[in-house]
């Protein structure tokens, strides 16, 4: 099926019904969350990032129903405000691993949202489009490295694929939003470079965050080799790459898809492969 025109009523129904059809209904409390070892315990706990994450995920679900509101169109305002339900709930599933397991984490105060509260769901999105990129690669390297029992992966795989269908249905609300504002392909694609910067900035408070809090470890995220023998830049990327495309194998193909970060990951790791194919040429021309 080839993808709808941006923009159009047709491509609005679709994305919305599509995001709406895939909603799962599960009770955080109810999920069987297995009882785990002491060495599994330690593990768990010494991860640096939960707070991080608690306070992201209850600020999510804020942002998107403090916009929802805004929404003037009705088939949209219900695909959003079911995403601020979900939001919500990812906050509860994160509380209820925190105090089943005695994570070191609490409640913060949320910070007050700017007025223009359709920028910061805008930033919201770009930056969940970015953390679940890097998401993907964490996850699967730690899952084959069986960092913690099968149990609890597959809850968290719950989690990563509503977090999928909420990069999926951000990326079609701002590819509709924008050709309904009449932006251009040039323009559309600078917008785009400007809130993943920013995306980027705030993920790198998040590490210093977390390294400040932590004794200066790193933040898991971006440095998994905090927790993983073995870890290489290049396997996260390609892991990162891979399991995106896998994952997005989920979804309708006429959906769009983000398409910068796979595209930077896929040219990072050519430009990789073409190192590695020079590199002993270049040293023999040394010698």
């Amino acid at each position: 099926m080839s993808i709808m025109e941006a923009g159009s009523d047709a491509h609005k129904r679709f994305f919305c019904q599509q995001f709406i059809d895939t909603h799962q209904v599960f009770d955080p409390d109810s999920l069987p969350w297995p009882d785990l070892s002491e060495g599994d315990l330690a593990k768990l706990r010494a991860v640096p990032f939960w707070q991080e994450v608690y306070h992201t995920e209850r600020r999510a679900g804020a942002i998107v129903d403090a916009f929802t509101p805004q929404i003037t169109d009705p088939v949209v305002r219900e695909a959003v405000a079911l995403q601020g339900y979900e939001e919500a709930r990812h906050a509860k599933l994160i509380h209820v691993m925190i105090e089943r397991y005695g994570l070191d984490a609490h409640p913060q105060p949320l910070e007050d949202f700017p007025e223009d509260l359709e920028t910061a769901f805008i930033d919201f999105g770009f930056g969940e489009c970015l953390d679940a990129f890097l998401g993907f690669g964490a996850f699967k390297t730690a899952r084959q490295s069986r960092f913690l029992p099968e149990a609890m992966f597959e809850i968290f795989d719950v989690l990563m694929f509503e977090e999928t269908r909420h990069i999926v249905f951000f990326i079609n609300y701002m590819a509709w939003r924008e050709r309904r504002k009449g932006l251009g392909r040039t323009r559309r694609q600078l917008k785009t470079l400007r809130f993943y910067g920013r995306a980027a900035k705030r993920l790198l408070g998040m590490a210093k965050r977390g390294q400040d809090a932590h004794d200066g470890k790193d933040f898991a995220v971006t440095q998994t080799n905090l927790f993983l023998d073995g870890f290489s830049f290049r396997g996260f990327v390609d892991d990162c790459y891979r399991e995106n495309a896998r994952r997005m194998q989920a979804f309708n193909p006429a959906l769009m898809q983000p398409r910068l970060l796979p595209g930077i990951a896929d040219l990072a790791l050519r430009g990789l492969k073409v190192w590695d194919t020079t590199r002993p040429f270049l040293r023999r021309k040394q010698t």
